[in-house]
């Protein structure tokens, strides 16, 4: 099923939208709730807690994207579960560490998750991540997005981590720029 017919399927408050989201969007979003929360039962309530979400704001709301839309929402109910626990017994701190090294570089020590939700700032952040070549921009997303470990990011790119280490490094200073040049900072 395509996404206009599963958004018409929303529209309709049919229930079969869940089930067929789940069928299309399912391992996309649990690999989202996995990324930030370790626990499978977490990232499943985590799941659960997005296409509920989504239930709830479609309509009015028509994405464009249905599944970035979803991802949106599963990683907005994840941090919010991670949040609740101590991060340290999670992971390792994994979530932590990398909210902490992009909240170096956010407005006014902002909390990231916090931050990225505001509109204009969210605009600012696309314009730069647009500017960026094609591996910096996979790279920096892998870490604040998808909140992939170092280690994870060197396998999946086949990368040193010191070379994933550094280009991180290079792109926040790149990120502080853009910042300070758009007024944010």
């Amino acid at each position: 099923m395509d996404d206009g017919q599963i958004v018409s399927l929303y529209f309709a408050r049919s229930e079969k939208a869940l089930a067929e989201t789940d069928a299309k969007y399912g391992a996309y979003c649990r690999a989202v709730a996995a990324a930030i929360l370790p626990d499978r039962r977490d990232a499943e309530e985590a799941v659960s807690d997005g296409y509920m979400a989504a239930w709830g704001s479609i309509p009015p709301h028509r994405p464009e994207n249905l599944g970035t839309y979803l991802a949106k929402l599963t990683r907005r109910a994840a941090l919010k579960r991670w949040r609740a626990r101590d991060a340290q017994k999670r992971g390792g701190g994994q979530t932590e560490a990398a909210l902490e090294e992009l909240a170096e570089v956010l407005p006014g020590g902002t909390d990231p998750a916090r931050a990225v939700e505001d509109r204009a700032l969210t605009e600012s952040l696309d314009r730069f991540l647009a500017s960026l070549p094609d591996t910096e921009r996979r790279v920096f997303l892998r870490r604040y997005w998808y909140l992939d470990s170092i280690g994870a990011i060197c396998q999946r790119c086949g990368f040193s981590q010191s070379k994933v280490k550094s280009m991180l490094a290079r792109t926040r200073q790149k990120l502080l720029t853009h910042l300070k040049k758009e007024g944010y900072l």
